[in-house]
């Protein structure tokens, strides 16, 4: 009975986590995705008390994944960091990119005390730290810093990626990161 609970649970995240990224999630009703994942309000509220404990399990799922990527990053700092921004300018270049999910939510979710924006602030924290710490390793003067000025060019990326020419992103943040970083090395 427990696998059975855990895969419905997981059809609900999966159609909610599609339909969140396409469409915006006040765009997308608690009705809308029970009939998407094909399951009644009692189980969909047996899950999720509300659809904001969805979405906060929706942006925890997305960086979750995040964070099993930066797994697989160089541990060589330099090529690590080239790592990631070669990945964010990938990104960008799919179809169906829609932008980042964290920086979507938090566009929707302006209230500073709501458990998404917390979500929201504990990821960000998670790749700042990431950033800062490769930063350090290589000798950067004021490493937090300047891995503040790289997710700015990352956040700029990936609006960029979204509502222009998501072709140029990687190359222009490689290279916009570089012109940041290299001066500051020791």
């Amino acid at each position: 009975m427990a696998a059975k609970s855990s895969g419905v649970r997981e059809r609900i995240l999966a159609q909610a986590s599609s339909l969140f990224y396409l469409e915006g999630i006040r765009a997308v009703s608690a009705d809308r995705i029970i009939a998407a994942a094909g399951t009644t309000k009692v189980t969909f509220y047996r899950h999720f008390r509300s659809k904001d404990d969805l979405v906060v399990a929706y942006l925890q799922e997305q960086s979750a994944a995040m964070r099993a990527r930066a797994e697989d990053l160089d541990p060589d700092p330099c090529t690590g960091l080239l790592q990631f921004a070669d990945a964010m300018g990938e990104q960008a270049c799919t179809a169906g990119f829609r932008g980042c999910p964290f920086i979507n939510a938090a566009a929707e979710y302006t209230e500073p005390g709501h458990p998404v924006r917390a979500v929201v602030s504990e990821h960000r924290a998670w790749l700042h730290s990431l950033v800062a710490e490769r930063l350090e390793q290589l000798g950067a003067r004021d490493a937090g810093a300047l891995a503040d000025q790289l997710l700015m060019l990352r956040d700029g990326a990936m609006v960029h990626g979204y509502v222009g020419d998501g072709t140029a992103v990687g190359p222009a943040l490689t290279a916009a990161g570089k012109a940041l970083v290299l001066p500051r090395l020791a």
